[in-house]
């Protein structure tokens, strides 16, 4: 077995190596962004479209919440169109409808096969034919485009204003003429349905026209559609292919590696202290913790019912005969299932690490209650103030402010910036609270490598990786700030959380008396070098097609087929590893509970996260079914499989110590935790995937662009497929209302603090507090 010092220095190793390819990799987007052109002229010189009337309709689309609604690059909700497949799509047929008219004098439906082969190339050649002059950074359409163009403006016009109820969309969806004066580098005196479609338009350019020096698009040719060119390049059938092997590689690499350090110690759990209830001693701050866990639940509750509505929005545009749509339209429905999803899944997570601290520290510093308690306001009134602030902003109520005060538009990243900041702020606080509880323990420790160090490693990360969310506004290049985005969603959610999830599963373990400190910090380097050495950069396959170079290809494939390694380990060992302690422990083991939900986050880890990750993120699968079901397939595996029920299972461990040991609902407990895992594997089964598989199959044999079409959407096959979906919804929400029922007597029998305020000082020198778990 390795010294620990020598997993420090592997660790500290890996993650320096990642970070420095990060930054030349983030060096090289910025590189290769696609332009977005100061000036969009016909082939005479008159002026189309500027620069600030693309960068408006970004600010447009992220204003009215229309990530939610649908997708851009592929990256959004998906009740309505692609709309840069869409527009390509519609921009090449509009120009053979004008080539066979000037040509032929006939529609292009009405030639003959040759003569529409003719018009379809001569499409297909202009469309790759790149015409902006980086030196006059202007675009230069010809006469098919710019025809092209105009008819596009009209029909965006037309379907924003007029309104589409069969897509979703409201009469006077946008009734604004343009955004005001005075809110921001990005506006536009066009109105908004314009500036809309240009934005579609640069989206959709990008998509086509060749990267200079290249015979592939700045999106390395997605979205697929032949009748423009579109096909998959070169280095996506390569690199597609080495990820297979990287993964075969690493797996037999890491498994064998975990044999030959012998890292699965802890062979006679049956030795260990197993901790009682009874003999746990709690303090004021801890107890306090409860009313965050009546907040996750809540949160928790109605997140599921108003993705249970999102989803009935594709078969019917109301509920039970109801004008829900005029009240939550989609797209606000699913901003705030997404919102309402981080909430209270970080929530938990605050609430845990509140109310380990203490126990990890071994004391309870002075006014630590009240602080809690301040903490506890902060997030009700940014979780609240947000909310309402995206439907207000959503409306169009908020005018110039919707930004701050509203949504920033961004998927998984939507509350305003006021918001965003409010929140920082709040888990500095809460960093701040935690470091006093700790900071005795970590005094007294010589080893900066423990596992207590670790944990508030992990609490420090928490806060500064978040900082990535405030590196781009409305009027950065939508590349760029897609850049950034990705570090929130995936660096600070799969990184830093997964940092923050295995130090603290770790440590519940120990707590729990089923194993070792010395094993388990040996088993969390391993693990974090797995994470740090595959997730950072596996980052890159959510920059395939949103205008990157090709050289995320080669990047994301390879980590991302590494990203499954960790996850794969998890299940074969870890998982049950977890369940034989469980079994040894015996019915005097009183922590079942929260370790049965421990159990399933691993099997969501390798199943959610590494199975359908893999599947969706090799290049050549990617480019035909991204974008499609199989993308929230993945999303819903890995979210609430991995991280909601993590947060459920942190939430029950510390609510089963603070809770009057004869009053905790045992049986309430078990119920949820059945129901919650059933409705997902059936929301997966019945309809994700096959919707996924049957897009896919669509995509590959007639565009991207029909897999996401309301005509396909609307299908028989796929509306029977949305109904099945009920059966998993409705199990889901049983087991969240049975959750919720049982987190609220539990919280309503609490025990008796038994541990009082010690002075700081003395704290640090060592605790008046009796432990809380036998060592």
């Amino acid at each position: 077995m390795k010294p620990l010092r020598f997993w420090i220095n592997v660790l500290i190793v890996t993650v320096l190596a990642s970070v420095t390819i990060m930054v030349y990799l983030g060096k090289n987007l910025y590189d290769y962004r696609p332009p977005i052109p100061e000036k969009v002229v016909d082939d005479r010189g008159t002026v189309l479209a500027a620069g600030k009337d693309i960068l408006g309709g970004q600010a447009v689309f992220q204003k009215y919440g229309l990530m939610n609604y649908g997708t851009i690059f592929g990256h959004g909700a998906y009740l309505g169109p692609d709309f840069t497949a869409e527009y390509l799509h519609l921009w090449g047929s509009k120009q053979r409808d004008y080539y066979a008219t000037s040509r032929y004098g006939r529609a292009f439906a009405a030639l003959d096969a040759d003569q529409r082969a003719a018009v379809e190339a001569r499409v297909a050649n202009g469309q790759k034919i790149n015409r902006y002059d980086d030196a006059t950074k202007t675009l230069r359409l010809d006469p098919a485009q710019t025809f092209a163009y105009w008819e596009l403006r009209r029909h965006y016009i037309d379907f924003f204003s007029s309104g589409s109820p069969e897509h979703g969309i409201p009469r006077g969806f946008i009734s604004e003429a343009h955004i005001p004066e005075g809110g921001g580098p990005w506006l536009s005196a066009k109105p908004q349905a314009e500036q809309l479609g240009d934005f579609f338009f640069w989206s959709a350019w990008v998509s086509v026209a060749n990267r200079p020096g290249a015979n592939y698009s700045y999106t390395n040719n997605w979205p697929s559609d032949p009748t423009v060119g579109n096909v998959p390049t070169r280095d996506s059938l390569i690199w597609s292919n080495v990820s297979v092997g990287i993964l075969l590689l690493g797996l037999g690499l890491i498994l064998f590696l975990h044999r030959w350090w012998s890292l699965d110690e802890d062979k006679h759990p049956e030795k260990y202290q197993i901790p009682r209830i009874s003999s746990i001693e709690v303090s004021p701050s801890q107890l306090k913790t409860a009313k965050y866990f009546l907040v996750v639940v809540g949160l928790f509750l109605v997140q599921s019912l108003l993705g249970a509505l999102s989803a009935h929005y594709f078969v019917e545009k109301g509920f039970l005969g109801l004008p829900t749509q005029d009240w939550i339209p989609f797209n606000i429905a699913r901003t705030w299932h997404l919102q309402l999803a981080i909430f209270w899944i970080a929530t938990a997570w605050l609430g845990t690490g509140l109310f380990i601290a203490p126990m990890v520290g071994g004391r309870e510093p002075k006014a630590q209650g009240l602080l809690v308690d301040i903490l506890f306001g902060a997030v009700v009134a940014v979780a609240v103030g947000s909310l309402i602030g995206e439907w207000l902003g959503i409306k169009g109520y908020l005018g110039n402010l919707w930004y701050w005060l509203g949504t920033q538009g961004w998927e998984y990243v939507e509350l305003g910036r006021l918001w965003q900041i409010l929140l920082v702020i709040g888990m500095t606080l809460w960093l701040y609270i935690v470091w006093r509880a700790l900071r005795g323990k970590l005094d007294q420790e010589t080893d900066r490598g423990s596992l207590s160090h670790l944990l508030f490693y992990a609490a420090i990360s928490i806060p500064a990786f978040y900082l990535f969310g405030l590196f781009y506004d409305p009027s950065t290049n939508w590349t760029v700030a897609d850049y950034w985005r990705w570090f929130v969603v995936h660096i600070w959610v799969e990184g830093i959380f997964e940092f923050f999830a295995v130090v603290t599963i770790s440590y519940l373990l120990v707590s729990m008396g089923l194993v070792k400190e010395k094993a388990a910090t040996r088993a969390v380097y391993f693990t974090l070098i797995l994470v740090f050495g595959s997730g950072l950069i596996g980052i890159g396959h959510h920059f395939y097609w949103i205008g990157a170079s090709a050289f995320w290809l080669a990047m994301g494939a390879t980590f991302s087929a590494l990203e499954v390694v960790p996850l794969t380990l998890l299940i074969s060992h870890e998982a049950l590893h977890q369940y034989r302690l469980m079994k040894k422990a015996g019915n005097a083991f009183e922590y079942r509970i929260p370790l049965m939900f421990l159990i399933s986050v691993a099997f969501w880890n390798f199943f959610g996260a590494g199975v359908l990750g893999f599947i969706t993120n090799m290049p050549i699968v990617s480019y035909y079914q991204h974008g499609t079901y199989l993308t929230p397939a993945h999303g819903h595996g890995a979210l609430m499989g991995v991280y909601g029920m993590l947060a459920i299972g942190l939430m029950l461990f510390s609510l089963r110590t603070i809770v009057k040991p004869a009053a905790w609902p045992e049986r309430l407990f078990g119920y949820s935790f059945w129901l919650l895992n059933l409705g997902l594997v059936l929301m997966l089964a019945l309809n994700l995937i096959p919707v996924g598989f049957a897009q896919l199959a669509a995509s590959y044999d007639r565009g991207f662009w029909w897999a996401r079409s309301l005509d396909f959407i609307s299908s028989p096959l796929i509306i029977n497929l949305t109904w099945l979906r009920l059966a998993g919804d409705l199990t889901f929400i049983a087991g969240a209302l049975i959750l919720a029922w049982a987190v609220l007597k539990s919280a309503l029998n609490l025990r008796p603090a038994g541990v009082t305020e010690t002075d700081p000082a003395a704290g640090r020198a060592g605790a008046k507090a009796k432990p809380r778990t036998a060592q």
